[in-house]
């Protein structure tokens, strides 16, 4: 049952309501509301995914037991996940979004600069097909989703050693056909994506790493700069009213805090290890039906 204030005016009703669904002011959708989502399971070959770290790979289970509160997060937030088996074959398949983008007005397949990712668009076809009304295909270069950060005033596509020139070229005519404009940037050397290292936290502010705002890439936005020894905490998942974070970040956590944002911290501690981060496990959007 939804409460409301003892006494409000018409206005103020309906300015709740958009509030209460996500809606700004002005009437238009942010970039992060969400009521939809798609995620795939992981297969234990999870653990044997890329990943450029010596360490301890991570454990089956723990990777398992953080999905699945993910999962929980974003069906807490508001949002509809639709959930697809695992894919054995395909042992980074659970970051669905490095092979697809996903909007309101259609999505669009990727080809992942990783050869061994590169099966994984194929699988997510007939999927994107049952729930968009129009499905867009990248044929030139290559693009991972995690160098691309969508805000309200851009789409932001990082070139990296996973996302080449031509592949950010091709992608941003096909975001033109979706109505999206977009930017092409160059991702700081040693990041692995653009999303590594920044990440939406409002519509005027951007959570980011030292060497992104040294860059300048994001002058236009507010910046809030990690601590250097939490490098990876740069990597938030904005959903709806609330900001899933890891625990692993102490100085991260105050500083959105701070900010004002209702933030879950979630366990990262297993996709770490295999250089993925929350932006990546799964596909978001907002459907009106």
């Amino acid at each position: 049952m939804v409460k409301w204030p003892r006494i409000m005016s018409v206005s103020d009703v309906f300015l709740e309501l958009a509030k209460r669904r996500g809606v700004a002011q002005t009437g238009a959708m942010r970039v992060y509301d969400f009521n939809r989502a798609i995620m795939r399971q992981p297969a234990p070959s999870v653990i044997d995914g890329l990943r450029d770290g010596d360490g301890p790979p991570p454990t089956f289970p723990g990777i398992a037991a953080e999905h699945a509160a993910y999962a929980s997060a974003l069906e807490e937030a508001g949002v509809a996940v639709t959930s697809l088996p695992p894919l054995p074959a395909y042992p980074d398949a659970i970051f669905v979004e490095d092979p697809a983008l996903v909007f309101s007005e259609g999505a669009i397949r990727l080809r992942p600069g990783a050869p061994s990712r590169l099966g994984e668009g194929a699988a997510l076809a007939p999927v994107l097909a049952a729930q968009f009304p129009r499905v867009l295909e990248l044929t030139d270069g290559y693009v991972d989703g995690g160098d691309v950060l969508v805000t309200p005033r851009a789409v932001f596509i990082g070139q990296s050693a996973r996302t080449d020139r031509t592949g950010a070229e091709a992608l941003a005519s096909l975001l033109a056909t979706l109505g999206k404009s977009a930017t092409l940037v160059e991702t700081p050397a040693g990041t692995l994506h653009l999303k590594s290292a920044v990440t939406l936290i409002d519509e005027e502010t951007v959570l980011a790493t030292q060497a992104v705002a040294a860059a300048g890439i994001f002058r236009n936005f507010k910046v809030l700069v990690v601590p250097d020894k939490e490098a990876h905490g740069a990597n938030v998942l904005r959903v709806n009213d609330v900001v899933l974070a890891g625990n692993r970040y102490p100085r991260t956590l105050d500083m959105l805090d701070s900010h004002g944002l209702e933030v879950r911290t979630l366990s990262v501690n297993g996709i770490v290890k295999i250089d993925a981060g929350l932006t990546c496990m799964s596909l978001r959007w907002w459907a009106d039906d």
